[in-house]
């Protein structure tokens, strides 16, 4: 198997990284709770960012290196509560982090390739808004997901941005007003994850999805994954006048000529990315 160890970022080894097969994992890698630090999520984005600069990227998976735990407890409140004695009472810090915290998310949501999360643990609060903010989620059957901030008096707020866009509204808000923890069944129930395994076949099924995807037309998933999130904030005949004009430029690129061709002729495509 060729794996290829990326260069350590600036951020001390938070995050671990590999790439095989057009295939780049992140593991969080910041113990005992993978808080969502400043350095953590700055860690994360650099690595989003330098695979957008990298062709050879098909897919990315975000996970945690220390699996069955948790996946992430959201901000390292603590690194927040120390600022409180800032001459500001921490109002900058505070200002930055949650900038930092939708650049990520943001940077998930626009990075021009999938990105799976591979939970194995409880992911709550900005961890579980890292797990819906993901393309596609998958989790083992011992998973839990919540956004607890209403019991500690801080309402999940920016969480509620990606939860709302994958979960129903009543749904959602039953997580945010309650804070209570859901389990792998009822995230799936809400929408929250795609498939649930036990823990031995998480790494195996995960893969084989990110391989799957990765033996795609980059060109054609990096147009759909963009239309899929721009449609999405349309009106109906918007967003059918929008994808008609999508589906017009993707006839013309060199993959959807050359995919249609290999289908007729019963072959397999080569994808060129153009």
């Amino acid at each position: 198997m060729n794996v290829v160890e990326l260069n350590k970022n600036a951020s001390s080894g938070l995050v671990n990284t590999e790439v095989h097969n057009g295939v780049l994992r992140l593991e969080m890698n910041n113990p005992p709770a993978n808080a969502l630090s400043l350095g953590l999520m700055q860690a994360l984005k650099d690595q989003l960012d330098a695979a957008r600069q990298d062709a050879s990227i098909r897919v990315v998976i975000i996970a945690s290196a220390t699996p069955g735990r948790l996946f992430s407890a959201g901000h390292d409140l603590k690194e927040l509560t120390l600022h409180r004695a800032d001459e500001d009472q921490g109002r900058a810090f505070f200002a930055r982090t949650m900038k930092l915290c939708a650049d990520l998310m943001q940077a998930i949501v626009h990075l021009p390739v999938p990105v799976i999360a591979e939970v194995d643990g409880l992911a709550t609060a900005a961890g579980c808004q890292l797990v819906a903010s993901c393309d596609l989620a998958m989790c083992t059957d011992t998973s839990a997901f919540c956004t607890p901030g209403v019991n500690i008096g801080l309402f999940c707020s920016t969480p509620m941005v990606a939860l709302s866009r994958n979960v129903h509204r009543k749904q959602a808000m039953e997580m945010l007003l309650t804070g209570e923890t859901i389990d792998a069944s009822t995230a799936r129930e809400f929408g929250l994850i795609n498939r649930i395994m036990p823990r031995q076949y998480l790494n195996q099924v995960v893969m084989k999805y990110a391989e799957v995807i990765a033996s795609k037309s980059p060109l054609t998933v990096k147009i759909g994954k963009e239309a899929f999130y721009r449609q999405a904030d349309m009106s109906l005949g918007d967003a059918y006048d929008y994808t008609a004009q999508v589906m017009v430029e993707n006839m013309l690129a060199r993959d959807a000529e050359e995919g249609i061709n290999a289908f007729i002729a019963k072959r397999t495509p080569e994808w060129t990315g153009e």
